[in-house]
């Protein structure tokens, strides 16, 4: 199948080093963060930038989830928490709270929008089965 789109980044150094991200203004140094044995930094790091493009991509599934269901509501903020743990072997894995705010809606109607725009973000469906996930609706 045939992308619609392709963005490109090219990392140099890894956790310690440069991304720059093609076609675009963004170029940045990285470092690990302190709780990985890194230096105290205001730099990026790769848990920041994804949870970045998965907040704006949740967001998008709910505004899109909200316009199928012809729903008057305003798109929710979606903040993104990614997790770095250390399992049994000494590796690594990500886990991700996604927490969806809304205003003035139902409790109930809140949760459903979260679970159905989770079915259809393509980066919980690239995520799916490989990192834990923690839905949450708050209504405010």
């Amino acid at each position: 199948m045939d992308a619609l789109y392709k963005a490109t980044a090219v990392s140099k150094g890894g956790r310690d080093g440069k991304v720059t991200v093609l076609d675009s203004p963004l170029e940045f140094e990285m470092l690990k963060p302190l709780e990985l044995d890194g230096k105290e930094s205001n730099s990026a790091n790769p848990e920041q930038l994804f949870a970045a493009g998965y907040s704006a991509c949740f967001g998008s599934a709910l505004r899109h989830v909200i316009n199928l269901k012809k729903l008057d509501i305003l798109t929710p903020t979606v903040e993104v928490t990614i997790g770095i743990s250390k399992n049994k072997l000494g590796g690594f894995f990500l886990s991700a709270e996604i927490v969806s705010i809304f205003s003035d809606i139902d409790q109930n109607l809140a949760e459903t929008l979260v679970k159905e725009a989770h079915q259809v973000c393509p980066y919980s469906k690239a995520t799916r089965g490989n990192i834990d996930v923690e839905l949450i609706a708050k209504v405010m």
